[in-house]
């Protein structure tokens, strides 16, 4: 399915084909990935109803986002709210709209689900475009604190400042009826 589409950028459904695409250019950025992240995405489409996209500009995959309209994990967890997941744009087609168009479908799928959507953003500094991003778009701190996996890193506790070190975030979708 396409969910939009102009002259350069396309958001359509994340497919097979795509997978082996993405590796070999994120392998080549120097990200430590494979294809199971992305098969995983494919399988939950099945079993939980996930929804993955991917982004292409100018006919070449450019990069993919994962809304899960019901996500079991995180603060909002089991609550009704779709999470925003695993978003992503390739570097060499940055600075093309590409995210905030992938970030504008995921919001309009995730407002046909729940008046809010959350997401957990990392805390180190390969996160940092995304984190101003991610504020600029009007999410705000959920107040749960840091999380690492899938529970709260409490005070003064140690931990590693990895991808799975993240900071959860929600925004209103829509105004509740």
């Amino acid at each position: 399915m396409v969910y939009y589409e102009d002259k350069e950028i396309r958001i359509r459904d994340l497919e097979n084909a795509d997978i082996p695409v993405i590796v070999k250019k994120e392998l080549a950025q120097g990200w430590h990935i494979t294809e199971e992240k992305y098969l995983l995405r494919l399988r939950h489409r099945e079993e939980v109803g996930a929804i993955a996209l991917a982004a292409e500009y100018r006919g070449q995959v450019a990069g993919y986002i994962n809304i899960y309209p019901d996500a079991s994990w995180g603060p909002f967890g089991g609550k009704g709210y779709p999470e925003i997941v695993d978003f992503g744009v390739l570097e060499k087609f940055r600075r093309h709209g590409i995210g905030s168009k992938l970030m504008d479908v995921a919001e309009e799928i995730a407002g046909k689900y729940s008046d809010t959507v959350y997401l957990g953003v990392g805390l180190h500094s390969g996160y940092g475009s995304a984190q101003r991003m991610y504020v600029k778009r009007g999410y705000i701190p959920d107040g749960s604190g840091v999380w690492y996996g899938e529970s709260v890193c409490g005070p003064y506790a140690e931990c590693c400042n990895d991808d799975d070190l993240v900071l959860y975030f929600s925004k209103r979708t829509r105004q509740e009826d």
